[in-house]
């Protein structure tokens, strides 16, 4: 039929297929949240369908004002707010509730997007720069005061989007380097990550002494830099201890293991990763999961529904929900990276981003890779927010893309 021309049929599909397998595994855990998210799940394409229907420009025309409507709603949450597991970052209407930073992600991923395209963005101007900065930097300072920090971590996404138009990979490698001396001064004496440092500083200038114009600048830079490091390294233990005591143990819990923290913030890791090792190669199969159906593991229909995925489908299940998602993401990098609008391509990378962030920290946390932060596995965890939210930017990207194929221009 000619109207479907310019659907993708595998990015839906894969949409289509990851949802309806969340459903499954959710009723495994719980038949009554199964049935509620089925709901959500029709909810959700009523909503995509009205999306779709629509006019394309909508979105990119009305970017501003759905980005200062998500940063409203992130600021109310601290009168308004419902405080649910130690954080304040709910909405509750009656039975209803709503967790604002999920939209919050839509707008500011809109905003990215149209600033990126207008004709006198330009990377390398400073304002530029600041501005778009500014645009992911607000929202991401609230998220982090509520505090949400696991959301917070979602917002380096844009920056992913912001590389391919053009920013320096420079930034990735400061934030990389940062983040490792910080791990790295937690599980080895400090001093001898500053001794690392001195030799790695002192090599890295013997290489390129002669390649480099050394001035005041240059050499202050790089001075500056190494005593960052080196202060950093010496204050890591210090910033662990000034952490609440939840958020201290589950960093720690990377370094001793979760058996050292069994009764606390190791609890749900070790029954987690003990759900997803007796799976096996098959799995027990649907709904036969003893961890599963004993309810061990808190949050199992949310944030640790992985290990529900492990247990009942075992290995192959896992790996093929684990390609499902790469392929999907994979999927709209592609077809992001084919727009013509700079609008559906920055949105794009923005969409694909956020999703290849969620899944990154959501399998790397319950398998004890990654501490644990509480972020939904898109399209998969139990939740109406996260659920509609990711929906809605899956239709708008692909009605984006529907209307790029179909273009004359």
């Amino acid at each position: 039929m000619k109207w479907t021309e310019g659907i993708d049929k595998l990015g839906l599909g894969l949409y289509f297929l990851l949802c309806i397998f969340a459903i499954a595994n959710i009723y495994s855990v719980d038949q009554k949240l199964g049935e509620k998210q089925l709901i959500f799940f029709g909810i959700s394409l009523f909503v995509g369908l009205i999306i779709f229907v629509g006019r394309s420009k909508f979105f990119e025309n009305m970017s501003g004002i759905i980005y200062i409507g998500g940063v409203l709603l992130l600021i109310g949450l601290f009168p308004f707010g419902k405080e649910i597991l130690g954080q304040k970052n709910w909405y509750k209407f009656g039975s209803f509730t709503m967790q604002p930073v999920e939209f919050a992600k839509i707008g500011t991923a809109l905003m990215v997007a149209n600033y990126v395209s207008g004709p006198d963005f330009n990377l390398k101007n400073r304002k530029s720069l600041l501005t778009v900065l500014g645009i992911i930097g607000i929202p991401a300072v609230v998220v982090l005061a509520i505090p949400d920090v696991g959301s917070m971590l979602v917002f380096i996404a844009f920056f992913i989007a912001l590389y391919r138009e053009g920013l320096s990979g420079l930034l990735f490698g400061i934030g990389f380097l940062f983040a490792g001396v910080f791990l790295i001064s937690l599980a080895v004496p400090p001093l001898y990550v500053v001794l690392a440092i001195l030799l790695i500083a002192g090599g890295w200038i013997a290489m390129n002494y002669y390649k480099m114009s050394w001035n005041v600048i240059s050499i202050s830079s790089i001075a500056g830099s190494v005593l960052i490091l080196c202060g950093l390294a010496f204050g890591s233990p210090f910033i662990l201890e000034k952490l609440p005591k939840h958020q201290r143990e589950r960093i720690e819990v990377l370094f001793k293991g979760e058996k050292a923290f069994r009764d606390t913030s190791g609890y749900n890791l070790l029954y987690s990763k003990t759900a997803i090792g007796s799976g096996g190669l098959l799995g027990k199969g649907y709904r036969e999961g003893s961890v599963t159906q004993g309810k061990f593991v808190p949050e199992q229909e949310t944030d640790y529904i992985f290990c529900t995925v492990g247990e009942e489908w075992g290995f192959v299940g896992s790996a093929t929900l684990i390609l499902c998602y790469m392929v999907y993401i994979g999927r709209i990098y592609y077809l992001a990276e084919k727009q013509k609008s700079t609008f559906n391509r920055v949105f794009g990378y923005c969409f694909a981003s956020i999703l290849l962030m969620h899944f990154s920290i959501n399998l790397g946390m319950v398998m004890g890779l990654f501490p644990t932060v509480g972020i939904p596995l898109p399209y998969f965890s139990y939740g109406g927010s996260s659920l509609l939210a990711f929906s809605i930017m899956t239709f708008i990207f692909f009605k984006l893309n529907y209307s790029d194929k179909n273009s004359l221009v």
